[in-house]
């Protein structure tokens, strides 16, 4: 069970890398005007069921997903990263649930690609983001559901930003003072760029419930598509693709020297 969970977390990294790099690489070609516009995480598995073996591909970036939500939830229940009992630590752990539910939604995603043939559009993913909007503004008190999820997005991309200022992130790697000095770099770059590329996607849902119409709903790649549409967008985008890019470089560094500790009551 020690090596399982070890495996699944490590995997996870892996896929969580290959995601945000491919992200940050579409982004910075829409950035320099070699691709029409930026594509999210959903995007970037339309993408690969292009390719050649796109299906065994999305098959496994989808497994590798999954293991990462099941890291997810057992940081987040059993305290695997011993954040300790304080408010601090319970907040960091509903951080951690909060992006396991992200990477299980992202996965799911990119499972229905196996039952799709040709890759999506943006426009899309965006229309089937809105229709989901729509389904939740149907519910009882369902505009203050739609403003509860932009907040969470907004808590997620403020807390992203923190930790980009405050976070030793070598103290988790088990690697050497060389190597962790080396790419402490990449995680507070990669982490205030992912931070702030989450603020406009934040506010379109926030938005919405505002407006209580799912008309403003966007996705990722729509969100960074808005930024670029900004005075000043295309070098903004082109920061905030480096920015993404690192974070999934650290993603794969993560994968290698992270320190997995399973809980005691599953080792």
């Amino acid at each position: 069970m020690r090596d399982a969970v070890e495996w699944s977390a490590r995997v996870g990294y892996g896929a969580r890398g290959f995601v945000f790099l491919s992200v940050g690489v579409f982004a910075l070609l829409a950035a320099t005007d070699r691709i029409g516009s930026a594509v999210g995480s959903s995007g970037t598995a339309g993408w690969l069921a292009g390719q050649p073996l796109g299906r065994l591909w999305l098959l496994l970036l989808g497994l590798g997903l999954w293991a990462f939500v099941v890291w997810r939830l057992i940081q987040s229940l059993f305290d695997a990263d011993h954040q300790g009992r304080d408010w601090r630590g319970y907040l960091s752990r509903a951080g951690q649930a909060l992006s396991g539910v992200f990477y299980g939604l992202l996965g799911a995603t990119v499972f229905e690609y196996l039952d799709e043939y040709g890759p999506r559009s943006e426009a899309e993913d965006v229309a089937e983001n809105q229709e989901k909007a729509a389904q939740l503004l149907a519910l009882p008190f369902g505009q203050w559901l739609v403003l509860l999820v932009g907040l969470a997005v907004l808590a997620l991309g403020v807390g992203n930003i923190v930790r980009a200022l405050r976070d030793d992130f070598t103290g988790s790697l088990a690697c050497s003072e060389a190597i962790c000095r080396r790419v402490a770099p990449l995680a507070r770059v990669g982490y205030a760029a992912r931070g702030f590329a989450y603020l406009p996607l934040a506010a379109f849902v926030v938005l919405a419930g505002l407006r209580e119409s799912p008309e403003p709903v966007t996705s990722f790649g729509g969100a960074l598509n808005a930024l670029e549409a900004q005075p000043g967008g295309a070098f903004a985008l082109g920061l905030t693709a480096a920015g993404l890019i690192a974070f999934g470089a650290f993603a794969f560094v993560e994968a290698r020297w992270r320190r997995i500790r399973p809980p005691k009551e599953l080792a």
